[in-house]
């Protein structure tokens, strides 16, 4: 598990030299551990890396290991839900995350707030933008924005925190650059709306620097840190 201490440390280098490349502060730039599909243990060694920011994309087997992780102490861990919500799913993610990054229709917002536990206090949120237009991505088009964005408004256990997007798979590091700039100034735009919309989740293994360039608060590093991802029995 010391290798997986190294990555970190190689990833955090790799943050503050694209900070500094781009003059930006590195400490305005979370990293997000994409621990899904990886087991307990290899999130254990993140934490004892000092990690604390943790994303998971599926509900069930995320539920499970967060509530392993907090019966053994491990209750300061903040969980990101980042992937696809089906609607059947709402109510586990609304139990065992703190914040849900792929909010992509208004009926998943309103699921969400009614089945938030009301002990748990608010869940933060992000919309997620299909900035790529693939069909096949999850993401509401931009003009759907404005009507998630509404409903989140009306949802009193939920707080609208900014947005999430995944650039195009692809080599054409000019293309996924024009994407993020595209989500960065609907950010820009959005921010001065509302008071705690402060988070805009850009950037993973791959296209980190370009993420960083246009602004991204947080990055979602899953490969670089735990190795490739593991399918089996999804």
């Amino acid at each position: 598990m010391d290798k997986i201490s190294q990555n970190i440390q190689n990833v955090l280098a790799k943050i503050k030299e694209a900070a500094e490349k781009y003059k930006r502060d590195p400490a305005t730039i979370t990293l997000l551990n994409v621990s899904k599909t990886k087991p307990e243990q290899m999130v254990i060694a993140a934490y004892q890396a000092g990690q604390r920011h943790f994303g998971e994309s599926y509900a069930v087997e995320a539920s499970e290991k967060i509530e392993n992780l907090k019966s053994q102490g491990y209750n300061d861990i903040i969980w990101h839900f980042i992937g696809p919500i089906q609607k059947n799913k709402t109510k586990l993610i609304a139990e065992h995350f703190d914040i849900v990054e792929s909010v992509d229709r208004a009926i998943v917002a309103k699921r969400l707030n009614d089945q938030r536990p009301e002990h748990l206090g608010i869940l933060d949120v992000l919309i997620q933008v299909n900035i790529s237009d693939e069909e096949q991505k999850s993401g509401c088009s931009i003009d759907e924005i404005d009507s998630i964005v509404d409903e989140i408004q009306k949802c009193s256990k939920l707080r609208l925190r900014g947005f999430m997007g995944i650039g195009l798979d692809t080599e054409d590091m000019q293309l996924i650059d024009s994407e993020f700039q595209k989500l960065h100034g609907l950010f820009v735009k959005y921010k001065e709306k509302f008071k705690d919309f402060n988070i805009l989740s850009l950037g993973m293994t791959n296209d980190l620097e370009i993420a960083i360039k246009n602004e991204s608060t947080q990055v979602r590093i899953g490969t670089a840190i735990f190795g490739a991802r593991e399918y089996k029995n999804k």
